[in-house]
């Protein structure tokens, strides 16, 4: 199935910076696991146009799953905002978010409110963007290395310690790219090309964009990442140049759920439908994030990766978010991968 992405026309709205009388006043304790500089935009954009106090913390979609699991007798977060849909639709499955609909709803793009749909609407999609990686053009060139442009070119002695990607127990986009990888080749064959990849790898980063921020710096050649996260690299004048997989890729549906017994749950519920609205998802370009965004009237930045233009997989949501397969592949990956890991 591919993502039907609608062209945006729409109006970037100047933000109101007094609070509403409409709007909850209080606080909202959030997990964002975007890139920090997104979260602290959401952040201070929402306490601008609120009379809401955020205390936000930033993390990775693994960790911000572990975190609301461990919580769950007595919930301290109220909202989780963004990071890869699986360990989302992983915790609606698991009943730790609250059923939500939103009256936002109906602006989303379809694949949006697919992710809503197929979860009993316990999250929704925000964001999407495709999986590749980013190389360093000057370490490549220095190395007399050719640009991968396949999963398979990535296993080559050419780039042997030159390739860093996260750990799919912490990291949402490792999750993503090993979920990929099992879809395209087979679970047995993807392990197999797991355990050669791994020669080339030096480290298994926390968090899913480190790898290509690494590569921007300097320090390893290649970062196995989202797109626009290397895309961002880009924008920001580093050396980095952006790969779809010429077997085709994954994709991420960047998703929002709320937490079942938040105790501050009109304060999530604001956010949550603010979140959705076209003028704030129009803003994330400020932050340098190139995500496709979920609201059909919102900007979409030029310069983020076109999915119409990508070999993308038919990525099945359901079944690589359910609790038991996202449980078993990732024990596999502990035992085959984790264990030999430099």
């Amino acid at each position: 199935m591919r993502i039907q992405l609608l062209a945006a026309t729409a109006l970037v709205a100047t933000l109101p910076l007094a609070p509403s009388a409409a709007n909850a006043a209080g606080s909202l304790n959030m997990i964002c696991a975007a890139d920090v500089k997104w979260c602290e935009l959401m952040e201070n954009m929402f306490e601008k146009s609120h009379d809401i106090d955020v205390n936000m913390v930033r993390m990775s979609s693994g960790e911000a799953y572990a975190r609301i699991r461990a919580e769950s007798r007595n919930p301290k977060t109220d909202l989780w905002w963004a990071g890869t849909g699986d360990p989302h639709l992983q915790a609606a499955q698991d009943g730790l978010t609250l059923e939500y609909k939103s009256p936002k709803l109906s602006e989303l793009q379809p694949w949006a409110q697919h992710q809503a749909e197929v979860s009993g609407y316990r999250t929704v999609g925000v964001y999407s963007g495709a999986l590749g990686w980013g190389y360093n053009t000057d370490i490549l060139e220095k190395k007399g290395a050719e640009p991968p442009k396949c999963w398979k070119d990535l296993t080559s002695d050419a780039y042997r310690g030159e390739i860093q990607v996260a750990n799919p127990n912490s990291s949402g986009t490792a999750y993503t790219a090993l979920a990929t990888l099992v879809q395209i080749m087979g679970e047995d064959e993807a392990f197999a090309y797991l355990r050669k990849l791994n020669d080339n790898v030096t480290q298994y980063t926390k968090s899913g964009s480190a790898p290509v921020k690494a590569a921007a710096r300097g320090e390893t050649g290649i970062g196995i990442v989202f797109m626009h996260d290397a895309v961002a690299m880009t924008v920001q004048g580093f050396p980095v140049k952006t790969v779809a997989p010429c077997e085709g890729t994954g994709y991420e549906v960047g998703s929002m759920s709320i937490v079942k017994g938040a105790r501050n749950l009109e304060n999530a519920k604001t956010f949550y439908d603010w979140a959705l609205s076209a003028d704030v998802q129009s803003k994330a370009v400020e932050a340098d994030s190139f995500q496709i965004p979920s609201n059909k009237r919102a900007t979409v930045p030029p310069e983020a990766p076109n999915l119409d233009e990508i070999k993308l997989i038919d990525y099945d949501f359901a079944k690589y978010g359910d609790s038991d397969t996202r449980k078993a592949l990732l024990e596999r990956w502990d035992r085959e991968i984790g264990a030999i890991a430099k």
